[in-house]
């Protein structure tokens, strides 16, 4: 009975512990490396293994593997950026005694040059994710600072005309300058439909199958 009073009694501790406001901003950065590692294997799992199974070849072991690997590179990535992010802002707030706005955008320009700034595939890959989305938010910051004259007309189908128009002529013409894996995603939709050799590989499978 000694076991359960002392986990009782241990847990209490570690409770009020929690509550007490003056680690309020070490354990947030705590919290934050936790929900880093865990968003980012919720995300990375499912991609990569869709990634690899649709694209990748190999063993089933390799693919395991491959799955295992870039989901684990996914997760401590994210984990260590928030990390040092909520570690810098609670840092630069606690030195000059407020919050100020250039805060956020100095840890995150730190953390980001820390974290993702080697030229890897998954660094790639989340760069150009956040990147569409900022180009985005600074449009909509722009028009709703008055830097930018609000469209008159909704300007979405032309822009979506235009990246798609750009993203096939890069495929077709220039396409070492795109990333590898949308290379392999538009190889699969544009040129593989092009080939079949009879109903088994033009419906069933993608590709004909080698004999045994």
């Amino acid at each position: 009975m000694a076991a359960p009073s002392q986990l009782q009694g241990l847990l209490l501790a570690v409770n009020t512990l929690l509550r007490k406001r003056r680690y309020h901003a070490a354990l947030a950065v705590l919290k934050g490396f936790r929900n880093g590692a865990v968003y980012g294997a919720k995300i990375r799992a499912p991609h990569a293994l869709v990634m690899t199974f649709l694209f990748r070849s190999g063993s089933l072991r390799e693919k395991l593997w491959a799955i295992l690997q870039a989901t684990y590179t996914h997760s401590s990535k994210l984990a260590h950026f928030v990390f040092a992010y909520k570690g810098l802002c609670a840092l630069q707030s606690r030195v000059q005694g407020k919050t100020y706005q250039v805060h956020s955008f100095l840890a995150a320009f730190f953390g980001g040059l820390l974290v993702f700034g080697d030229n890897s595939n998954i660094n790639s890959q989340i760069n150009m994710y956040l990147l569409s989305r900022v180009l985005f938010a600074l449009c909509r910051l722009g028009v709703e600072k008055g830097y930018i004259p609000e469209p008159k007309w909704d300007p979405f189908p032309l822009f979506a005309a235009v990246v798609w128009g750009l993203v096939l002529w890069l495929f077709e013409y220039h396409r070492p300058t795109l990333q590898p894996s949308l290379q392999s995603s538009m190889t699969y939709l544009y040129e593989d439909s092009n080939v079949w050799h009879d109903i088994s590989d033009f419906l069933i499978y993608n590709k004909r199958r080698p004999s045994k």
